[in-house]
């Protein structure tokens, strides 16, 4: 209690020193003063943009990756605009073939079981079965026709049988047949292509 009633009398004797003439003069340069230095700190500070200003200048940031203008610079590349030719005539040369044989083995077009019709049979034994690294193990002692029968592992799945004129019948990786072509007729590029487009996956 004693130190508030300490306390009183200084605004009375803060209102009586700013009410000489001599200090309301130093007051009133301090302010004077101090106002000119925040001015001052003020302009020195370099303007911020407003958010809703669209002639403020853009904040510098980090170089971003664009892709695109990547691909452009690497499609200027002979060696690689070389290879997508490449890529192309294969895939133009392959896709009718295995649009066939996914349509043999997928659609109902055939039942399991089913003898390929005369022009199925006569593309696959010479655009698969003739590159297929063991057709000769396959004929064997002929060729009778081509049939489409479930897996006789992998039940769920269809592939392309060969069947003898002994009566025998044996399974074929139209995959494999495929990649065999490539690399006869695309020597220098069949182990790229083939790596990107018909890599083998386990069962």
């Amino acid at each position: 209690m004693s130190s508030l009633h300490f306390l009183r009398p200084l605004p009375l004797l803060r209102n009586g020193l700013l009410s000489h003439p001599f200090h309301r003069r130093v007051s009133a340069c301090g302010i004077f003063s101090h106002c000119r230095r925040l001015w001052c700190s003020l302009a020195e500070q370099p303007p911020r943009p407003d958010a809703g200003d669209d002639s403020a200048p853009e904040k510098i940031s980090a170089p971003v990756t664009d892709t695109a203008s990547l691909g452009y610079a690497r499609f200027e590349d002979p060696f690689y605009r070389k290879w997508k030719d490449v890529e192309a005539e294969i895939l133009r040369d392959i896709d009718p073939i295995t649009f066939l044989v996914k349509e043999i083995l997928h659609s109902e077009r055939y039942e399991d079981g089913e003898r390929l019709t005369y022009d199925n049979e006569n593309f696959v034994v010479e655009k698969l079965l003739a590159f297929h690294p063991h057709s000769e193990d396959k004929i064997g002692c002929g060729l009778d026709f081509i049939m489409v029968d479930r897996h006789p592992q992998f039940r769920h799945s269809r592939c392309l049988f060969v069947v003898r004129t002994d009566g025998g019948w044996i399974d074929f990786s139209y995959q494999k047949c495929l990649r065999a072509y490539v690399r006869d007729k695309y020597p220098s590029h069949a182990e790229r292509f083939i790596r990107e487009h018909l890599k083998r996956r386990s069962n």
